[in-house]
């Protein structure tokens, strides 16, 4: 299932998306997305509907160097553990949405990764349970200004601006994700191409050390990594991240 959050001509919804291209419809799913959907018997086309940030969690958790070949473009090791950091809520915008490049930062990159959308509270789960907490996956944009990222010494600022996180296009709940492609274009030209089964810490196991420091709850969100690749964006490009078996995210670039 497609789960996404959308504006429609009668307000804000979750939905579930189907059919592809110029066929496809959205059908209302009352309250919230997480267990079985209550549908409300709406139904708008996809064209006549505006999509948003398909969740919006409570915390955003993006894993740093999780891709061997990207710590190495930067001459970075790869952690024994997980590194994780948090971006704010505050960060997160949905597709087509721009990316405000702020003044503070002379070098704004983008970032392509898989994300991971908690399903349910959880604490202390193993990473063989791991599966039971996730409601699905979508795409995620780790924007990052890299040049405070260095001078800072620490990422928060660097992460953080409102607009650095776009999320999108909707969740799929049912596609295998170890082993996906993930391309990232930038006015068209591939930046990244990858796939996740390069990913050093798989996802059971970010789900396992992630709730050994914090409880997750439901809609909170994991970015998985970035592979090589990352660049900077400049005022008018467009960010394109597509993963296989879910779709594409794209973000126009502007100057704050």
């Amino acid at each position: 299932m497609r789960l996404a959050r959308v504006a429609h001509p009668e307000g804000v919804a979750f939905v579930s998306v189907e059919g592809d291209g110029a066929d496809a419809v959205v059908l209302e799913i009352a309250d919230h997305p997480f267990g079985k959907p209550n549908f409300t018997g709406k139904k708008w086309p996809l064209a006549d509907v505006r999509l948003l940030a398909p969740i919006l969690p409570s915390k955003v958790i993006a894993v740093g160097r999780n891709y061997a070949a990207h710590a190495q473009e930067f001459g970075n090791e790869v952690p024994g553990e997980p590194m994780i950091f948090l971006k704010p809520s505050t960060s997160v915008i949905g597709p087509n949405v721009a990316i405000k490049l702020p003044a503070a930062s002379s070098r704004v990159d983008f970032e392509g990764e898989l994300a991971v959308v908690i399903g349910q509270p959880v604490r202390n789960v193993p990473a063989a349970q791991a599966a039971q907490a996730i409601l699905g996956y979508t795409i995620a944009n780790d924007v990052s200004a890299r040049d405070l990222q260095k001078s800072d010494g620490q990422w928060g600022r660097a992460k953080g601006f409102d607009t650095f996180c776009p999320l999108g296009p909707w969740i799929e709940t049912s596609i295998d994700p170890s082993d996906l492609a993930i391309k990232s274009e930038v006015d068209g030209e591939v930046k990244q191409d990858a796939r996740t089964s390069a990913l050093v810490h798989k996802i059971p196991k970010l789900i396992e050390f992630v709730s050994s420091v914090m409880t997750l709850l439901p809609g909170d969100t994991i970015l998985t990594g970035t592979p090589e690749g990352v660049g900077p964006i400049a005022n008018g490009q467009q960010v394109s991240i597509t993963v296989e078996g879910i779709g594409t995210l794209t973000n126009p670039a502007q100057a704050a």
